[in-house]
C-alpha cells in the first residue's frame, strides 16, 4: 500500500460583496479548520492501515510456514496409524480455515488500498492543477527579476504580492496604468482557471491615513485598494464577478515589524489569491470515496 502525505490547505471562501465582514471570515477560518482536521484524521487512518496490513503480512508468513511443513511430510504421515490420519485431516481443516482468513484479510487492504488510491489521486489532481497555475502566471508576467512582485505558493495557494508603489500612489486607492498592465496579465490567467477563485487582500504598515471624507483609516484604505483591484479585474478585463473577493487587513498581517521605511514600504503591498473553490475540492474526494468498494 503507498503512503502519502496529506499537506493540510489553506482553503478560502468567495463572498459576493465588495469585503469581507468579519462574519464571513470566521466562516471560512472554520471551514479551513474542519478540512485540516479531516487531513489529520485521514492520516490517522493511513497509519492504521499499515499498521493492518504488517499484522496481515505477518499471518500470511506464518501460514505459509505451515502449508511447507504439511507438504514436506505429507508421505510421512499418510503411511501412519488411523490416528495420525485423523490427526492430518484436522490440520487440513484448520489449514483451509487459515486460508479463507488469509484471503479475507488480503481482500481487506486491498479494499482500503483502493479507498486511499481515490483519496491521493485528488491531492495530486489539485497539486497539479497548482503548479499549473504558478507556471501560468510566472510565464505570463514575465519579469521575475521584479522585486515588486512575487508569486508563491502558501499551503496550497498560488498568490501574487504586489508592491504598493506599482498599484498605488500614497494615500490613494486609484489604480494606477502601469498596475493595469499587470493586472491584465493575472486576468489572463485566472479566466483559462474557472474552477479557482480570487481573493484581492490590501495591507498597509502603521502609519495612520490623513482622514477626509472618503477615507478614515488604515481598515478604509486597505479594503477600498482591495476594491479598485477588484473593479479592475471585472471591468477592464471580465473576470467574473462571482469568483471575486474583497479583503482589507489594514496593518494588522505585516511581513515585518514596521520598524523602518524599507520594512513599511514591504508591508505595503496587495496580495491577489488564486485559491481552489472548496466545494469541488470536498466533491473529488467524497466522489473518490463513493466508487472506492466497502
Amino acid at each position: 500500500m503507498k503512503k502519502i502525505v496529506i499537506i493540510p490547505t489553506v482553503i478560502l471562501i468567495a463572498a459576493t460583496s465588495a469585503c469581507v465582514s468579519k462574519k464571513k471570515w470566521a466562516e471560512l477560518q472554520e471551514k479551513n479548520n474542519n478540512l485540516n482536521t479531516q487531513m489529520a484524521q485521514t492520516s490517522a487512518k493511513l497509519i492504521a492501515c499499515d499498521q493492518e496490513k504488517a499484522a496481515a503480512l505477518a499471518r500470511i508468513d506464518a501460514l505459509q510456514e505451515q502449508i511447507a511443513y504439511l507438504k514436506q511430510n505429507n508421505s510421512s504421515l499418510l503411511g501412519t496409524n488411523n490416528e495420525l490420519i485423523q490427526s492430518i485431516g484436522n490440520m487440513t481443516t484448520l489449514t483451509k480455515k487459515g486460508a479463507e482468513n488469509l484471503e479475507k484479510s488480503l481482500e481487506s487492504i486491498r479494499e482500503k488500498d483502493t479507498r486511499i488510491t481515490r483519496l491521493q489521486d485528488a491531492l495530486t489532481k489539485k497539486d497539479s492543477v497548482t503548479l499549473a497555475l504558478v507556471s501560468s502566471l510566472k510565464s505570463s508576467l514575465g519579469n521575475l527579476n521584479d522585486p515588486d512582485i512575487e508569486i508563491n505558493v502558501e499551503k496550497g495557494v498560488v498568490f501574487v504580492s504586489i508592491a504598493d508603489k506599482l498599484l498605488f500612489s500614497s494615500g490613494s486607492y486609484n489604480v494606477t496604468e502601469r498596475a493595469k498592465a499587470i493586472l491584465g496579465k493575472v486576468a489572463t490567467v485566472v479566466k483559462a482557471k474557472p474552477d479557482f477563485e480570487v481573493m484581492v487582500e490590501g495591507h498597509t504598515d502603521n502609519v495612520q491615513v490623513i482622514q477626509r471624507e472618503n477615507l478614515i483609516d488604515n481598515w478604509d484604505l486597505s479594503t477600498k485598494r482591495a476594491t479598485s483591484v477588484i473593479r479592475i479585474l471585472q471591468n477592464d478585463f471580465g473576470v467574473e464577478p462571482s469568483r471575486l473577493v474583497a479583503s482589507g487587513r489594514g496593518e494588522y498581517s505585516p511581513l515585518m515589524p514596521n520598524s523602518s521605511t524599507e520594512a513599511r514600504a514591504k508591508n505595503r503591498r496587495t496580495r491577489i489569491l488564486v485559491l481552489p473553490k472548496i466545494d469541488q475540492f470536498y466533491k473529488m474526494i467524497e466522489e473518490g470515496m463513493k466508487q472506492a468498494p466497502r
